[in-house]
């Protein structure tokens, strides 16, 4: 299904997307890393009630709003007639990248949830690990939208 009134707004629309996904992948990029160095704060110091701080503010400021911004302009791109041809392949895969974004979106807030409660379970040498994630992610993402290999 399309809307024909979307396509005059096309250029506007892919704008918009592409910048919600800047501003997500930044705080997808910084998050884990602020993790990293809280880790080595001692629980319920001043560095750790600072980190806390900047982590919430992160989530809830900006990679929040940027998640929804991007999910719904992508939808509205969905909906623009001619954007996605459903015969072809590569909107699966930019869909798999995609959804493993968000699913480590939601993984980093319950993370920060257990940092606010002094509860943090993984090692700094975890989150430089999973710092990575939204790497790959990027990647899979921009080679299936952009080059459509199938």
């Amino acid at each position: 299904m399309t809307l024909d009134a979307f396509a005059p707004w096309y250029l506007w629309i892919k704008a918009a997307h592409l910048l919600g996904a800047f501003a997500w992948m930044a705080g997808l990029f910084y998050l884990p890393r602020l993790y990293v160095y809280h880790c080595r704060a001692a629980p319920g110091s001043a560095q750790s009630e600072l980190f806390k701080v900047m982590e919430r503010r992160l989530l809830r400021a900006i990679m929040n709003p940027a998640m929804v911004w991007t999910w719904t302009f992508g939808v509205l791109l969905v909906l623009t007639p001619g954007v996605v041809d459903w015969k072809a392949g590569w909107w699966h895969g930019k869909m798999l990248g995609l959804l493993a974004m968000t699913w480590f979106h939601h993984d980093l807030a319950h993370a920060r949830k257990k940092f606010a409660r002094d509860a943090n379970t993984r090692s700094e040498c975890g989150w430089r690990i999973a710092n990575e994630v939204p790497t790959l992610a990027l990647v899979l993402i921009v080679v299936m939208a952009v080059v459509k290999p199938f």
